[in-house]
């Protein structure tokens, strides 16, 4: 018998950078802007993406230095993933956390980082780049969405 794989043998706070950067299945699902109710604090994902956010490869154009361009991008970690509540129920990060193991279609189980996509569980082809639209413009309401929080498996 093998040895298991990392994310089944330690916790979240026992990885190592490398560990914890590879936990990301590249869905894009955190680079969606967020509403949030002022009055109720309910959250509410949107269609729009990052302007950082490369919507066909579904990741960051400018990772390194991402927190320095975009005001509002968190740099998530074993500290703060316990008070963050956008991640959404896909996420392995929330997933592991929450103690459900990852699913089939995530990259370190098919060994493939396209399998995100083909099990339609990232934002490829549903959003728009929030460079796109001009805040002043926006119908907020219009581009709400519940699909970034389903979760089929």
């Amino acid at each position: 018998m093998g040895q298991k794989p990392f994310w089944e043998s330690l916790t979240l706070a026992e990885m190592n950078e490398a560990q914890w950067e590879a936990l990301c299945d590249g869905c894009g699902k955190c680079c969606l802007v967020k509403l949030r109710d002022e009055d109720t604090d309910a959250l509410a994902f949107t269609n729009l993406a990052c302007r950082l956010l490369d919507c066909e490869s579904c990741r960051c154009t400018d990772y390194l230095n991402r927190l320095s361009r975009v005001s509002d991008c968190v740099k998530l970690s074993q500290a703060n993933l316990p008070m963050i509540d956008f991640m959404p129920p896909s996420c392995a990060y929330r997933r592991l956390q929450e103690g459900r193991g990852l699913p089939d279609w995530h990259p370190l189980i098919s060994g493939t980082p396209d399998s995100v996509h083909q099990a339609g569980r990232s934002v490829r082809g549903r959003v728009v780049p929030e460079t796109q639209i001009t805040e002043a413009d926006v119908d907020w309401a219009a581009h709400i969405v519940d699909w970034p929080e389903q979760e089929n498996d």
